[in-house]
Formats: structure tokens, sequence, C-alpha cells
């Protein structure tokens, strides 16, 4: 796998505009901007056999900031892709950059939506358990653990199930 920025992505694109750009963000943030040629292919449902290019092929990943697609780079390794490309800083440096980009509605990241729901319900433990009963600081305690170990792990069980929401769907 290779890593390179959002010009040389754009540039080897320019070059030869077979180069497959896939944004494997969730549908909604797909829809409220995305690179110009991206084509979505969220993380969270990608089925990697059924990736709809050979093997052999050099294909462009891209996310929101460049985590997401470094995991489905090696994902897409793994399988026998010989030739993925990583796009550092993701959506967020390509826009920067001011590089083409298609917008739609905006919505709020995936990043974002679990830092609320992660504070919203430390929040609540911490409320609960002052105020209700003291078993209530266990909520605060149980998301801090998770938090760690989404930091410790690079996986985020509450970003996997906020990306199936409703309202981050097409």
């Amino acid at each position: 796998m290779q890593n390179i920025s959002v010009s040389q992505s754009f540039d080897k694109r320019k070059q030869n505009s077979g180069i497959p750009l896939i944004d494997v963000r969730t549908p909604a943030e797909y829809e409220s901007i995305h690179a110009d040629g991206a084509v979505n292919h969220p993380m969270e449902s990608l089925q990697v056999e059924k990736i709809p290019f050979s093997k052999e092929v050099e294909i462009h990943v891209i996310c929101q900031s460049g985590g997401r697609s470094m995991k489905v780079s090696q994902k897409l390794e793994a399988v026998g892709f010989t030739n993925i490309v990583n796009i550092e800083g993701g959506t967020s440096e390509w826009h920067a950059a001011g590089l083409p980009v298609m917008e739609g509605k905006k919505v709020m990241s995936l990043e974002r939506q679990v830092r609320i729901a992660a504070g919203s319900l430390v929040m609540i433990g911490a409320a609960v358990g002052q105020f209700v009963h003291p078993g209530g600081f266990g909520l605060s305690a149980f998301i801090g653990a998770g938090l760690v170990f989404a930091g410790v792990t690079d996986t985020c069980g509450m970003g996997i199930m906020i990306a199936k929401m409703p309202w981050n769907r097409a």
C-alpha cells in the first residue's frame, strides 16, 4: 500500500482518468461533500470481494481524514489487491487544497456524532449517579472504557453503530 497526498492523487487521476477513487465514508457524509469523481463504498457495509475492479488496477481510497481509508486499504490488500493507494488527509484536506468537489446537503461528520453521543452518555451517567442512584456512574465508566479501547485499537464500536443509523444513509 502506498500513501499519497490529495494533490498527488488528483494529479495522478488527472493524467489517468481510469484510476478509480473510492470514498469509504457513510452515504450521508459522501452526499454532503466528496471529491469529484469519487464513488461511494461505505466502510461499514463494504464487501471487498464485490469491489468492481481488477485486483491489479491502481485504486485510490479516501475518507474524511485518512483513518477509515487506511483500514479499508489494508482490507483490500489482505484479499489480494496489489495496487492500493491511501489518500492522506482525506476529503477534508482535498477540499482545503481547493481541489474539485461535489457538494450537497451538509451533514454532521461521523466523528462529531460520536463525540456528541459519548459526551452526552457520560453526562447522563454522571447526573444519574449524582441525583438518582450511584450505579449511574457505571454508564460513565463504561463509555470511558469504550473510548480508551477505541483509542488503543483504532476501532470505534459507537462509530460503527452510529454509521448504521438512518440519518447516515443516503
